[in-house]
């Protein structure tokens, strides 16, 4: 990775310090859900509908009640009745008349009727895994199929069928933003308007540890502590302790090491809450861990989103007006993000990195009988872009302008930040020019026709793309949130105690799933209060333990998070100053702190940080003013979204013969603001860009016309593999954000933003002189062949 801000030597922030998770996860010491040992815990096995859509008329679970080993049969009918409730969505929408978005219930078993392949309407707690699976096919449904429908383009037609009967047609909510009639004007006097027709496939998370929970319930107490694979511990107390009617002082979370989560853990999820629901009825604890294809099934898909965009372009290829039109699948059920991800996440990145004067978009939201939709790495982000950028291409294409050259005369100039979008975002900062000039070096952009003659001499087709992006990061104001309909804050907390020994302990309300916080939050102490590295121990995923959090999303840890870090470090080092001032009878105005010392100014007289930590507990003759010890709790509420930004380019090889295409380089040149670790930073980005090519060229998620997933395995879901990828050329050109105390704009969702329309880009390059002028996602071997042979037929 090309470091262009270096820092100076000795400065802890901003180097590649090795991670500290590392140890434990490479020697296999990690801790996992699945590793937690609770003896006498029972296991659940839950009953999952093969329809995507029917009535349940009856079950009958005598039969598997009596079965050896069996403790319980729990169905949707006996939850209800216990008056368990519905699981919320973390957003509540307004339509383009105001009126607020269709929220049905979602109860943790199905109660009237099933809407998707997976949902959950029986849990069988037995003494094994293998008597709770065996009593499952003991468990009699009497069903009534319906007719079901998971395509959201069909799901809006007048006939059919109604995934929820108690409302008019599908829909969810019909979202719009922006001004329809200035975007109208626009396409009126434009001299060209591009349109396009696009898709973004649906796809699954695939974590590397699938879900798991633990519910134990202590009878005595009433105490509920739940252990389970979650990315926001908080929210999950929240929701369980709402849920099930409890006091949150009487529930517990527990989220240890998580092996991935890409979104796909945010959520609560109904399996959370039957064991958390059934350990209270049979007096013991529960245990669960999904399978690869429950996790198929059950587990939030993200994307899954049909548009038609046009852009506006006057006569000297200036785009002055866009109009997005977007079918958004949510789903059967709505999820945490549901109804925010395929809206405020997505549609006011629709000014890209572009002065667009006028934007309007329309969301219709869509009901479908599949599994729910969520974040996924990105979440919103990679649509908006991805609907842009092959925009800027084909418009390109259709004006006969060189594509860099139709970027360059839009792009938002440096000299113009702070710039606010017609769509109510307000960058910060930004250098779009620079990563763009960057990424054209790096990629010997200027070489390329050498290099598609070469390739073509061999008789293959060479291509290469292009796509400068902007996304939004961390968060907004939690008022601002507020009036946008989000049901919780945004403002981050967190604990840094400071030890008698000079050790300091960080407990942070964000949570790691791979993103190395107990490295990069100990760099932010251990520098800012001169203590060793290997001194400071962070702590998470633990209610209990945390002061309070709202978990890791949306690149928010370090944004978020880290500066709820620094707030807390600002409160311990004024009070160690007085401390310090006290132990060398001076004034605190003439004490001041660096490199791990407080010293009086024009003297030589100081104290270490380590003995200042020491008298917080020990001192004899505390200060009057001061209560003893060295512990701060401080908290950050967000002044607004951060905007990573960047260019990503990618060059590629077809085989017109089999329609294989091959990655020959990558280059992506990403502005994340002030960076603490480059090393994290080059490994978030490298994962992001495998995700983001895995959408580009692998991954999607198929229904039938039925509902029936017909990707519910690994062997039919294609994951990226090792050797499908190129060495990634990864550098950064920072601009700071302004409004952050890191600096910070955070790193891990931009490889799944930029990369993907910079793959189809690509291979409509290396696929247009043939005659293929659009293509879809995921670019699979028989879909560019098929495009490659109906293009030669046409020519016939």
């Amino acid at each position: 990775m090309t470091d262009l801000n270096q820092p100076e030597p000795g400065v802890l922030v901003g180097r590649s310090v090795h991670r500290k998770e590392d140890v434990r996860f490479v020697s296999g010491a990690g801790h996992y859900v699945d590793d937690h040992v609770v003896p006498g815990a029972a296991h659940a096995r839950f009953l999952r509908s093969p329809y995507a859509h029917a009535r349940i008329r009856a079950i009958d679970t005598s039969e598997a009640r009596a079965f050896p080993g069996v403790i319980a049969v729990f169905t949707g009918q006996d939850m209800t009745t216990a008056g368990i409730g519905s699981l919320p969505c973390g957003w509540l929408l307004k339509d383009r008349s105001g009126r607020p978005m269709a929220e049905p219930p979602h109860y943790a078993l199905a109660v009237d009727k099933v809407r998707h392949v997976g949902e959950p309407l029986a849990v069988v707690i037995a003494e094994t895994a293998m008597a709770a699976q065996d009593a499952l096919d003991a468990i009699h449904v009497d069903y009534d199929v319906l007719d079901a429908v998971a395509d959201a383009a069909q799901a809006v037609q007048p006939d059919a069928p109604r995934v929820w009967d108690n409302l008019a047609d599908n829909l969810c909510c019909d979202w719009e933003i922006g001004d329809a009639d200035a975007v109208a004007s626009a396409m009126e006097r434009a001299h060209h308007v591009t349109r396009m027709a696009l898709s973004n496939n649906r796809l699954a998370p695939v974590p590397m540890e699938p879900r798991a929970a633990i519910a134990q319930f202590d009878r005595g107490s009433g105490f509920l502590t739940l252990h389970t694979t979650s990315q926001n511990p908080h929210t999950v107390r929240s929701i369980i302790s709402n849920v099930l009617g409890m006091s949150e002082a009487d529930v517990r979370v527990i989220s240890p090491d998580v092996g991935g989560g890409f979104g796909g853990k945010i959520p609560v999820y109904p399996e959370e809450v039957c064991l958390c629901w059934a350990a209270s009825r049979v007096g013991g604890p529960v245990r669960w861990t999904s399978d690869r294809t429950e996790a198929f099934l059950t587990d939030v898909h993200g994307r899954d989103h049909q548009t038609i965009a046009e852009l506006a372009i006057d006569s000297e290829g200036r785009f002055i007006g866009l109009r997005v039109k977007t079918l958004a699948n949510v789903g059967a059920h709505l999820s945490l993000g549901g109804s925010a991800i395929p809206t405020f996440y997505y549609a006011p990145l629709l000014s890209g990195v572009y002065r667009l004067p006028a934007i309007y978009c329309n969301v219709q939201l869509v009901f479908t009988n599949t599994c729910r939709i969520d974040a996924y790495r990105g979440a919103g982000r990679p649509e908006a872009t991805y609907v842009l950028e092959r925009l800027v291409d084909q418009a390109a294409h259709e004006l006969g302008i060189d594509r860099v050259e139709l970027r360059r005369r839009n792009l938002i100039g440096r000299e113009s930040f702070p710039y606010a979008t017609p769509l109510g975002l307000t960058y910060d900062s930004g250098d779009h020019e620079a990563t763009l000039d960057l990424a054209l070096k790096a990629c010997d952009w200027n070489g390329f026709a050498q290099r598609r003659a070469e390739a073509a001499s061999r008789g293959m087709l060479r291509g290469i793309g292009l796509s400068t992006y902007v996304e939004i990061a961390g968060g907004i104001p939690s008022a601002v949130a507020g009036q946008l309909g989000a049901r919780g804050g945004r403002s981050e907390v967190a604990q840094v105690r400071v030890n008698p020994g000079g050790s300091v302990t960080v407990f942070s309300g964000v949570h790691s799933h791979g993103q190395a916080h107990e490295t990069t939050f100990a760099q932010i102490v251990s520098e800012r209060l001169g203590v060793p590295f290997e001194a400071v121990r962070v702590v998470q995923g633990d209610t209990d333990r945390i002061p309070f959090g709202r978990g890791t999303a949306a690149s928010r840890s370090l944004v978020i998070g880290g500066s709820a870090i620094l707030k807390a470090l600002d409160k311990i080092e004024l009070k160690a100053r007085k401390i310090a001032a006290h132990m060398m009878e001076a004034s605190v105005e003439d004490v001041r702190f660096a490199d791990g010392a407080f010293r009086i100014v024009g003297t030589n007289r100081s104290v270490t940080f380590k003995e200042v930590a020491a008298a917080a507990y020990h001192l004899r003759d505390y200060p009057q003013e001061l209560e003893p010890g060295l512990d701060e709790t401080g908290a950050y509420d967000p002044e607004n979204w951060t905007f990573p930004g960047g260019c990503h380019v990618c060059e590629v090889e077809i085989d017109p013969e089999t329609g294989k295409l091959t990655i020959i380089q990558i280059v992506a040149v990403d502005d994340i603001g002030h960076i603490i670790n480059p090393m994290v930073v080059e490994g978030q980005i490298h994962g992001g860009l495998a995700q983001g090519f895995g959408q580009a060229v692998t991954e999607q998620c198929v229904f039938d016309d039925a509902g029936q997933l017909l990707t519910a395995s690994l062997q039919d879901y294609a994951l990226p593999r090792a050797d499908d990828l190129p060495s990634f050329t990864v550098m950064t050109h920072a601009t700071p954000c302004e409004h952050n105390p890191l600096k910070a704009k955070g790193c891990a969702e931009v490889g799944t933003v930029g990369l993907p329309p910079a793959i189809v880009n690509a291979a409509l390059d290396a696929l247009r002189p043939i005659g293929v002028s659009a293509i879809e996602m995921p670019l699979s071997p028989m879909r560019i062949w098929a495009a490659i042979a109906s293009a030669r037929e046409i020519t016939r």
